[in-house]
């Protein structure tokens, strides 16, 4: 019998053990308790890795190679970032595979999560389901109706393969004059509260057991979602997009603070901090609002993400003392930093910064936990991959009807005839011949507002597929009704054509961001002489598409019928459902419509409060089969 040399076998011992240990890693098998398997990763990092799951880049500087040798943590889409234009979900899919296989072939093989602004359904993404901006769901105050509609889009994100979304905006705007209005569901703070039921149509519903703050996502079909901007976005003075929030900290906290108790108790899994300051203190450098009250206060356990160059803009100007912003946003408490570009810089910098001891290894510690946390309950580390199986789900029927139901019940009726005895509303769908005019009738972008294919929108009908208003128009009337569409006709033109009746259809063009702020807030031209030209000559309904209220009072007299219809996204169907008669108007103003600017701002219960239409007040009708 031939001698076995110890050597022998003390190697296969080694490769035996070493085995054992690739085959098994607490962090890697599923039925071990979730801090088991964050503890057991987290013992196995090194910083370098630590500091990549911080990180979060663009998809243009991405590759599978950057996030292996950076050990990236997460990838983003800013607004109207595309792998390609008109990118099929297939596309995405791959694209999003791609970088996770990157992330996937490092060490210890910690997925990356993708994010993206899905703010009105997957409003990046070609022919993807555009439902209406959160002012026009306030309209609804329909809770359930929101949490349907964070089902859809959470479905339709999926389909693309991505498993995060910028979304809630819980923002409460206490100024119109603000650029992002359009993304408060309300200037209430108790209708923003109700509404963040969108939090488990995106995750899905907490289970009854699980501990107040921890995050939850329940699978596959489901997105982890990111409350935001917090806080006090929608206080800034005058409504100066990422400025200054001056109010008590009994106000912050009354008007601005409960839609994220809710969202919390929700099991929110990220919260994304605001640019703007509260008292003159940027938010990104707020320890005391960060950890102090939203970490050690609230318990919330899911992670803080800054916004986009969120740290840079900490001075002024943005970038202007990169290291010092480092050290100031991540000591606040921010967990992930979208960077997004320039992230070696980043990288290199917080690696400075914690070898020099200016942030300590207890407040890197933190912020891995609370990613990984997120990244185990979202299921990631079983499934990193994402199939094609649920690709129909992007722009499906069944979400565009639900869109449309929402389109239906965000509508407000303002006016409706000088007498309740005489009202315009509901049209008759049989008449000789009618008249639609305004800049707004034939244009998908333009109803659809910022945020949409483009971080800043786009004018057209050829954006991705939706119905406009006019097409709605003529899908609905009578077919010997005669509809004759002219974008700004003259009065003379008006009245020799003899018509039953017109609708103009006018507004504000799209927006996003400090590009919506305006101390005016004025219909654009040629929407005021289109109102006056029209409705000076016939019997008209005028329909306003904005995202807030705007400047009508010197018109409202020439009106018969006065609809505000917010942002309704792609299905202009619902907006011709409710004008004839099919459905009645059961919104109500989510927000205080101003006589004139000057008394901006002005929020229900105010002292001086002297309201054109006040808030919560919205005409009803009963559906009707109008012939």
């Amino acid at each position: 019998m031939a001698r076995i040399s110890p050597i022998f076998l003390t190697g296969l011992a080694v490769i035996w053990a070493a085995l054992a240990q690739a085959e098994y890693m607490i962090y890697k098998d599923a039925t071990k308790p979730l801090n088991s398997r964050i503890k057991d990763l987290m013992s196995r990092m090194t910083l370098e890795e630590k500091i990549g799951q911080m990180t979060q880049i663009e998809r243009n500087v991405a590759s599978a190679e950057v996030m292996k040798d950076y050990f990236i943590g997460s990838v983003l889409s800013g607004g109207g970032s595309v792998p390609s234009k008109q990118a099929s979900a297939e596309t995405w899919i791959d694209m999003v595979n791609e970088f996770q296989k990157g992330a996937l072939s490092t060490r210890l093989g910690i997925p990356m999560i993708y994010g993206i602004d899905a703010v009105h359904g997957h409003n990046n993404v070609y022919k993807a389901t555009i439902f209406p901006h959160n002012v026009g769901l306030g309209a609804t105050r329909q809770p359930e109706l929101v949490k349907r509609i964070g089902a859809a889009t959470a479905l339709e994100v999926r389909a693309t393969g991505i498993p995060y979304v910028f979304a809630p905006c819980i923002a409460v705007c206490r100024d119109p004059r603000w650029g992002r209005c359009y993304e408060s569901y309300s200037e209430d703070p108790k209708l923003v509260q109700v509404m963040t039921e969108i939090v488990p149509g995106l995750q899905g519903d907490i289970p009854a057991n699980s501990s107040k703050g921890v995050p939850f996502v329940a699978g596959k079909t489901k997105v982890a979602a990111c409350a935001k901007h917090y806080l006090g976005d929608g206080g800034t003075t005058d409504g100066i997009n990422e400025n200054n929030t001056q109010i008590s900290r009994h106000g912050l906290l009354s008007t601005h603070m409960p839609g994220y108790y809710n969202s919390i108790i929700k099991g929110v899994s990220t919260i994304m901090v605001s640019y703007s300051s509260w008292n003159g203190v940027k938010m990104h450098a707020n320890r005391d609002m960060v950890t102090g009250f939203l970490k050690n206060i609230l318990r919330f356990r899911g992670f803080v993400i800054s916004d986009w160059e969120g740290i840079d803009r900490i001075t002024s100007p943005p970038h202007a003392n990169y290291s010092y912003s480092i050290q100031a946003g991540i000591s606040a408490g921010i967990d992930m930093i979208m960077v997004p570009n320039n992230y070696k810089e980043f990288i290199d910098g917080l690696t400075s910064h914690v070898k020099n001891k200016v942030i300590p290894m207890s407040r890197i510690d933190d912020a891995v936990k609370r990613i990984l946390r997120v990244k185990f309950v979202m299921g990631l580390f079983e499934n990193p991959l994402a199939d094609k199986s649920l690709v129909n789900e992007l722009g499906s029927q069944e979400h565009r009807e639900l869109a449309r139901e929402a389109v239906r019940k965000s509508l407000v009726l303002l006016k409706n005839g000088e007498s309740a005895d005489e009202p315009l509303l509901p049209l008759h769908k049989k008449a000789s011949k009618i008249l639609v005019a305004g800049s707004h009738a034939d244009n998908l972008g333009y109803q659809c507002g910022g945020w949409t294919i483009e971080w800043q929108g786009l004018s057209g009908k050829n954006l991705t597929s939706g119905t406009t208003i006019l097409t709605a128009i003529e899908n609905t009337v009578d077919p010997s009704t005669e509809v004759v569409y002219k974008e700004n006709p003259d009065a003379d033109f008006v009245k020799s054509y003899n018509f039953s009746y017109a609708i103009v259809v006018v507004g504000e063009p799209p927006y996003a961001e400090t590009f919506g702020d305006s101390l005016s807030l004025t219909i654009s031209e040629p929407g005021p002489s289109t109102i006056q030209n029209v409705c000076g000559s016939v019997k008209c309904v005028t329909v306003i598409i904005s995202g807030r209220p705007v400047v009508i009072q010197p018109y409202v007299s020439l009106m018969d019928a006065l609809v505000a219809a917010w942002l309704p996204g792609t299905e202009g169907q619902g907006v011709a459902d409710v004008l004839f008669g099919d459905y009645g108007f059961t919104g109500k103003l989510p927000r205080t419509w101003f006589k004139t600017v000057d008394q901006l701002p002005m929020n229900v219960g105010d002292r001086h409060y002297d309201a054109l239409f006040p808030f919560g007040y919205g005409l009803t009708t009963d559906p009707t089969k109008t012939i």
